[in-house]
């Protein structure tokens, strides 16, 4: 039986697990090995993550299965994406997702985030997870590769309110010898649908010399979908099969993204300390509508919020967060 969740369909069985071995058919059905199973869960603030239109200074609780459908040479996480996931399981938590959503609202999270590996291995879990959290008023969002099916695309927007898909190169050449597959086709695919029924952000890695040329049309084609999607873009940080490595040029990066600026209204550019291209300015006026602190690899902060009803304080245009009304009054109640 083929599986359907990503685009590598690999053909499945009762001892036939497929690219990312996470899942087993008997022929009629598609079942996860290793169902519940964590590696993981943490309380994080929403802007580590990295979600900047979410929630703004809300608290979210993390967390991850293991395996993943890539092999990024570059893969913060290949301790827990590329390992074996039956190697791992003595070393998971065994949780039902009533356990998790309890724990996530004793934690006083707004919010339970996928974020440490790919959704799409874990899809049975995670809507079982998202049925609890529905129930106790609790969204849900997602990190993603983006090389989803179209029908498992439906499915994780069953699943998800908002999410950070990861668009890491366009170039066959360059996603055939840094991801591991044949074409981005299916990620812009996915990044298109799901921006037209869901809250989306998009994260690019950059490796200088090898995809800092592909950033302004990256930056044309998320506009094409809708020019208000933030683009968090990150330098590379060297792990993994990339160690070696040198750490990419921040002014030089900065430099690349100068033409992509007036194509998208949001752009970021962070993951080293004291970055000023964190914060949300107004398309229109361009005062400052919500101030963040960098911290680096640890994440980012948020530090002022000052779109009070949405809106812009000095022109009134519009800003779009996802639930920004939730979290702003909670923190008016706590001032």
């Amino acid at each position: 039986m083929r599986c359907h969740y990503c685009e590598w369909r690999c053909e499945l069985g009762a001892e036939t697990f497929g690219v990312c071995k996470m899942y087993f058919s008997d022929g009629k059905t598609i079942s996860e090995r290793f169902p519940h199973r964590w590696c993981t869960f943490g309380v994080s603030g929403i802007e580590s993550i990295p979600f900047y239109h979410v929630d703004p200074g809300s608290r979210c609780m993390t967390i991850g299965t293991s395996s993943c459908n890539f092999s990024c040479k570059y893969c913060s996480n290949a301790f827990i994406a590329k390992r074996d996931p039956a190697e791992m399981q003595q070393d998971m938590l065994d949780l039902s997702p009533g356990e998790l959503v309890r724990t996530a609202q004793k934690l006083g999270c707004h919010s339970i985030v996928f974020n440490v590996n790919e959704p799409a291995v874990s899809l049975n879990s995670l809507h079982d997870v998202a049925e609890e959290a529905r129930a106790a008023g609790i969204h849900m969002g997602c990190l993603t590769n983006g090389y989803t099916t179209p029908e498992s695309t439906e499915l994780l927007a069953s699943i998800f309110s908002f999410f950070n898909i990861s668009l890491k190169g366009l170039s066959p050449e360059f996603n055939r010898e840094y991801i591991g597959i044949p074409s981005p086709a299916p990620i812009l695919r996915t990044i298109k649908r799901l921006a037209k029924i869901r809250h989306v952000e998009v994260a690019t890695p950059v490796i200088q010399g090898v995809n800092d040329h592909e950033l302004d049309e990256m930056a044309g084609l998320i506009a094409a979908i809708d020019p208000e999607i933030p683009w968090h873009v990150f330098r590379l940080l060297p792990e993994h099969e990339m160690k070696d490595a040198m750490y990419p040029n921040i002014e030089a990066i900065n430099e690349a993204l100068v033409s992509a600026r007036s194509k998208l209204f949001h752009i970021y550019f962070h993951n080293f300390v004291g970055s000023d291209w964190v914060n949300t300015l107004c398309p229109n006026c361009g005062a400052t509508v919500v101030e963040r602190f960098s911290l680096g690899c640890g994440g980012d902060k948020l530090q002022r919020y000052l779109c009070n009803d949405g809106q812009c304080p000095s022109c009134g245009r519009g800003i779009r967060m996802l639930g920004d009304n939730v979290v702003r009054n909670r923190q008016g109640a706590a001032a």
